[in-house]
């Protein structure tokens, strides 16, 4: 798997500025809402009672908010590069600068955890990060998502 099957063109935030996560929340609900025509607010919502369960931040400067919803026929994703670091309780401590956020299906269930899973171990890779990191150009971060691949399970 590369991300690219999960973001489209359309979904990549090459440059987002907010100031905390609730902002973060909810320029990707946006975009996401926009993208599948669902509705924005319960996106959002979606993505808060999410992160109240627990943090999203998995580490090394990287988010991946995810949510199970009605109204989607298959697993989607919202990259998003931030201009400034934000606080998503990650354990390690760091402040978030790369955020993939998926919305799957209400009833995707493994799938779903697949997804995340997977996407985890894609953003694991520290080059593929740096790449991110460095780049402001949405055709750019776009073909390093649909270029990157799951490394292997070990």
């Amino acid at each position: 798997m590369n991300l690219g099957d999960l973001i489209g063109f359309e979904a990549v935030l090459p440059a987002l500025r907010a100031g905390n996560k609730k902002q973060v929340l909810q320029e990707i609900a946006a975009r996401a809402a926009r993208l599948t025509k669902l509705d924005e607010r319960n996106v959002f919502e979606g993505f808060v009672q999410r992160e109240r369960l627990g943090p999203t931040g998995v580490g090394h400067g990287v988010a991946i908010p995810h949510v199970a919803i009605e109204g989607l026929d298959r697993t989607i994703g919202v990259f998003a590069r931030l201009e400034r670091p934000v606080d998503f309780g990650a354990t390690d401590g760091q402040p978030v600068d790369l955020i993939v956020a998926l919305l799957s299906p209400a009833d995707a269930g493994a799938d779903h955890l697949k997804a995340l899973a997977r996407t985890a171990r894609v953003l694991r890779d520290a080059t593929l990060a740096t790449k991110l990191r460095a780049s402001r150009d949405p055709e750019a971060l776009y073909a390093l998502l649909a270029h990157s691949v799951e490394p292997d399970a070990a």
